[in-house]
């Protein structure tokens, strides 16, 4: 009888472990199929946990759906046209749940104010946080000269300190 129940358990944790994976799979086609149903961006590569978006108004548009999930949304201009500004502000509706509007407000903001810091900077719109830089960079989108990314807002503990 006891090896019977450990017999079950151990299938038990198994079948779990193998539906993580599948899960974070449909999680991952699930938000996919939301960024390109909010942005108009079409499906380029879906690779594990990452997928590749062509999208009219930026040069590189990309989904890593690995907790927590961000967009980056990548144009070569310095200076990008106010469509890459919309594209981003949908982005952070189709992932974080933001106001377009106020996202693309924000997106604006944050691009001048690295303009002149030459420096990235960072700020939230509701339950999404962005970051966006201006500028010359070393990695990967050194051909890119405005890149933005998008996360949604992780809901922080809060603490009851004594006295």
């Amino acid at each position: 009888m006891m090896q019977r129940i450990e017999s079950m358990l151990t299938l038990t944790i198994l079948a779990g472990l193998a539906a993580g994976p599948v899960h974070a799979a449909d999680a991952c086609d699930a938000l996919t199929a939301r960024v390109i149903r909010d942005t108009g961006a079409s499906l380029a590569g879906r690779a594990g946990p990452y997928a590749v978006f062509r999208a009219e108004d930026a040069e590189r548009m990309s989904l890593d759906c690995r907790a927590p999930a961000r967009i980056t949304v990548a144009s070569r201009d310095r200076e990008p046209p106010r469509a890459y500004f919309i594209l981003v502000g949908r982005a952070a509706r189709a992932l974080a749940g933001a106001d377009a509007a106020a996202a693309e407000v924000l997106t604006l903001n944050l691009h001048q104010a690295s303009l002149l810091a030459q420096a990235p900077r960072r700020g939230s719109s509701g339950p999404a946080l962005m970051l966006c830089e201006t500028g010359s960079r070393t990695d990967a989108l050194r051909d890119d000269l405005t890149v933005c990314r998008v996360a949604p807002r992780t809901k922080l503990a809060r603490t009851r300190r004594a006295g």
